[in-house]
């Protein structure tokens, strides 16, 4: 058995190879870095006080101002974290997920398991490869397709679509429920969460459908009343 050697203050170095020795300049030609300290001969980087601005071409166009700008960003636009029905699905083989009428599964389950690694502006369920799901789930996410919605309710399961905006959905990835959920404010939103055939949370039918499950909450039914009165039927048939 080979002897240790006792650690102590007097015998700590740092691992080979991981400092280097200062470069110092100007100290002669036998250094490598003497008389022009690696600076070369004369022009503007060769004296002192000499900084120039990140994308300074020398008084040249710089490219930044060559060529126009294009596109534009869109403000409203979402990205989706997606997940797969058949991933959810080998997860639950897995034990790595789980879920029932008092414990759906939701942006928190998917992103703590490891299923989904951002969430980004919300999860939206997929359905391929939909066949593969045996299991009956219950699920709470920002969008659903529609063959994603039709694969868990022919298992038996449920799905709900419910708005996050980005507190809320902070929120439900902490697993805080101290504070109120925002309500959708924008037209589009509050159509497309009202309607059925997008198992919205707002909408009547869902509702209906949904009964008295541990997970619906009774902010849901009041949203439905208050935001559902104003809708018009030909602003819904419009974005059909």
């Amino acid at each position: 058995m080979s002897s240790r050697v006792r650690v102590s203050l007097a015998n700590l170095a740092p691992a080979r190879g991981a400092s280097h020795n200062q470069k110092r300049v100007g100290r002669g030609q036998g250094s490598g870095y003497g008389g022009t300290s690696g600076r070369g001969h004369k022009g503007q980087k060769a004296r002192s006080g000499s900084s120039l601005r990140a994308g300074f071409e020398g008084g040249q166009t710089p490219i930044t101002k060559l060529f126009p700008k294009r596109g534009f960003i869109n403000q409203n636009q979402k990205t989706w974290g997606v997940v797969n029905l058949e991933r959810i699905q080998h997860w639950i083989n897995q034990g790595r997920l789980s879920s029932s009428p008092e414990n759906p599964i939701t942006a928190r389950e998917l992103l703590a398991s490891g299923c989904i690694h951002n969430a980004h502006d919300g999860v939206k369920i997929l359905g391929d490869n939909a066949t593969e799901l045996k299991t009956p789930i219950y699920v709470v996410a920002s969008r659903a397709s529609k063959s994603a919605i039709e694969a868990i309710e022919a298992a038996g399961g449920k799905v709900v679509c419910k708005y996050y905006n980005e507190l809320a959905l902070r929120d439900c990835l902490k697993g805080r429920t101290d504070r109120v959920s925002a309500a959708p404010t924008r037209r589009e939103d509050i159509v497309w969460y009202g309607l059925w055939r997008n198992r919205g949370f707002m909408a009547p039918k869902t509702l209906k459908e949904l009964g008295d499950l541990p997970f619906v909450e009774e902010r849901w039914k009041a949203l439905s009343q208050s935001l559902n009165v104003w809708r018009k039927q030909h602003y819904i048939d419009l974005k059909k």
